[in-house]
């Protein structure tokens, strides 16, 4: 069961629109110190706050959360301590991979077989809709149902940042220059002008004459949306948001030239390591334990493997 603590705090995460990963036992076998409906949450840095096992646990439930963050599914993973054996040039000691679940052996687990269902929670993309035009309007509604994140920006607020998925101008004229510039300048994924073709290349001259380079023009969509003939705001809307969702997916057949295309969801996928001691694939982060070795940083699935390293060390430099 997730404690009041725990519940407290992925509602702040949501709330900041941090991405996180929930990670609740659902089967543990006894003796483990694990129980089923124990919950903790994993941050995008690794962080582990709430309990699901052992240390050695933890390094196995970080590794396939922080893979989890990157590709925006769900994973049943179960950890046993024994299994078939596996070989010596097959990193990871990951004994089977279905759709959906993965079965990995950790020699260092003390306890019983152990599965955890890791659940990502990442925030709706932002997309910025300037104007109070009809075409404004349609776009803010529809796309709420798409699942979007879209703000209604007034008098050039907020400004468009790194991490929109998109910026609608659908002002016919007012605070499209600074909102196209920036948009441009951050390099959001997807920018749309929603105008004729006649006025949109006047709105791209006044752009090219402030100094905006071709190259950086030809990512702007005008008009904005794929061609289906649309002619009411809904259908323009509808069109606009296609191509939208064609960027988030990262589907570029019908998307404008230079357009940015994203990987989906968006994360970086976690840069891994192997436990020279167990054979254990660990995330090469802050939170893992770790040495300085002949230069480089050596990362380990618990405590335990990382004083047994030290120690063959020290006799191999003693003798």
């Amino acid at each position: 069961m997730m404690t009041a603590a725990v519940s407290r705090r992925a509602q702040e995460l949501a709330a900041q629109g941090t991405a996180f990963v929930t990670a609740t036992v659902v089967r543990a076998q006894r003796p483990t110190s694990a129980e089923a409906g124990n919950v903790a949450l994993v941050l995008g840095d690794g962080t582990i706050e709430g309990f699901v096992g052992g240390e050695c646990a933890q390094q196995s439930v970080r590794v396939y959360a922080l893979q989890a963050l990157a590709t925006g599914e769900a994973i049943l993973l179960r950890i046993v301590p024994d299994g078939p054996p596996v070989a010596p040039d097959d990193p990871g000691r990951e004994i089977e991979n279905d759709e959906g679940a993965v079965t990995v052996q950790n020699p260092c687990l003390s306890g019983g077989a152990i599965e955890v269902f890791l659940e990502p929670a990442l925030p709706a993309p932002r997309v910025l809709v300037v104007g109070d035009s009809p075409v404004a309007a349609a776009v803010r509604s529809l796309g709420a149902e798409l699942g979007l994140n879209v703000i209604a920006v007034e008098a050039g607020a907020p400004d468009p940042a790194a991490g929109d998925l998109a910026v609608v101008v659908a002002a016919h004229g007012r605070d499209e220059l600074h909102t196209l510039r920036r948009g441009l300048e951050t390099g959001v994924p997807y920018i749309g002008l929603v105008a004729s073709p006649k006025r949109g290349a006047g709105v791209l001259a006044e752009l090219r004459a402030d100094g905006v380079a071709d190259d950086q023009l030809e990512r702007i969509d005008v008009p904005a949306g794929i061609d289906i003939g649309s002619r009411t705001p809904a259908e323009i809307a509808l069109s606009i948001l296609a191509t939208v969702v064609a960027v988030r997916r990262g589907q570029d057949a019908e998307l404008p030239h230079h357009t940015q295309v994203p990987a989906e969801p968006g994360a970086a996928a976690p840069a891994l390591a192997i436990d020279p001691i167990c054979g254990m694939t660990v995330a090469a982060v802050a939170a893992t334990p770790s040495v300085q070795f002949e230069g480089e940083t050596v990362y380990f699935c618990c405590e335990g493997c990382k004083s047994r390293f030290e120690q063959q060390h020290e006799l191999v430099a003693g003798a």
